[in-house]
């Protein structure tokens, strides 16, 4: 997996996963440990926030599982309520804690008390522990358009404040690209051999001028403190990606991080491959194949190793959710097709 990021040789295409999915050890009691690396999400920083504190509490509506999550600061409070599916326990918001342009002032005391630290520490203990078994995924925070409208305000609400109060929504903005050089000049000095950014990128939400206004600038400023060391720059970008293809082309993103192929998303790897022929990818299984017979799941994996396969620069993994139901079938058949391919040189 190292030797696909820093351009080295290597004598098979990684197939991974991230270690969320479900418990690692289940993957390496059916598969073996040398079949499948892990992928463990590892902040290169951290935040203190002393006079603000989040408190969190889980109840139910009828059988369904539901988390209040409340930000208390001087200014006042924010609430947020999320609702989870029963496989994964995965989350969404049905609740944002931004609503209005008070909540806004509210969530500024927040940043304004924020210390933004290392945590090599934490990132050096992740790395031991997955040892020879995987990579950690030194992180930063995701860009503030980004960060906003999946963290804190919800795309439909993002959208209409946009219009309604843009002072606020600007402000913010700025104030979480102040936060975001803090983070960066962590990163660059970091250990890591690679930054990534979870992004979860996709063109109908975030659109052509926005990402040029508010993301291609972070990820050419992050990815040019990168390159001083050597480091590239991945983003995790699972959605639909086309019309941002050589806007993506064109910044200093070296990795795509869970690039979604079709038949989920609306690429295929040859189009990937022929638009960014020198980015990295960690192409994402389309889970939807998984629901196919198996012949079919062998065409797909053969698809994306005949077109990338001898590239160097493409890893297969599973980071989006599948069908649980199907894995232990699944996987044994996308490992073979691998081993059956070969070296990439």
């Amino acid at each position: 997996m190292l030797a696909v990021i820093q351009g080295r040789e290597h004598d098979q295409i990684p197939f991974a996963m991230y270690e969320i999915m479900f418990p690692p050890q289940q993957a390496f009691d059916h598969l073996g440990p040398d079949n499948i690396g892990m992928i463990r999400f590892s902040p290169v920083y951290r935040v203190e926030h002393p006079n603000c504190q989040f408190v969190s509490e889980y109840f139910f509506e009828g059988e369904n599982k539901l988390q209040r999550n409340t930000l208390i600061t001087p200014k006042g409070k924010l609430e947020e309520i999320r609702a989870f599916e029963p496989i994964f326990e995965s989350s969404t918001a049905k609740k944002h804690f931004i609503t209005s342009p008070r909540d806004y002032e509210i969530f500024w005391s927040y940043l304004d008390d924020c210390v933004i630290l290392e945590n090599y520490d934490h990132y050096l203990q992740d790395c031991a522990d997955l040892g020879a078994n995987g990579l950690a995924k030194g992180e930063v925070e995701r860009s503030p358009w980004q960060q906003l409208w999946i963290e804190w305000v919800g795309l439909e609400g993002l959208t209409m404040h946009e219009l309604d109060y843009p002072e606020y929504v600007e402000e913010t903005i700025q104030r979480l690209n102040r936060r975001a050089k803090q983070t960066f000049e962590i990163a660059y000095r970091s250990p890591a051999p690679f930054i990534d950014i979870p992004d979860n990128i996709t063109a109908p939400a975030i659109g052509i001028k926005r990402f040029q206004k508010y993301v291609r600038p972070i990820y050419d400023e992050l990815g040019s403190m990168l390159a001083e060391r050597g480091a590239p720059l991945f983003v995790h970008m699972d959605g639909f990606l086309k019309p941002l293809r050589y806007e993506i082309g064109v910044s200093l993103v070296g990795g795509m991080d869970s690039f979604t192929p079709t038949p989920d998303c609306d690429m295929t790897i040859a189009e990937a491959l022929a638009v960014w022929p020198q980015k990295i990818l960690w192409v994402n299984f389309p889970s939807s194949v998984f629901m196919q017979s198996e012949d079919e799941i062998r065409e797909k994996v053969n698809e994306i190793l005949s077109c990338a396969g001898h590239s160097g620069k493409l890893q297969i993994q599973i980071s989006e959710n599948i069908p649980l139901d199907r894995w232990r079938t699944s996987f044994p058949i996308l490992i073979e097709e691998i081993e059956r391919f070969g070296k990439p040189y």
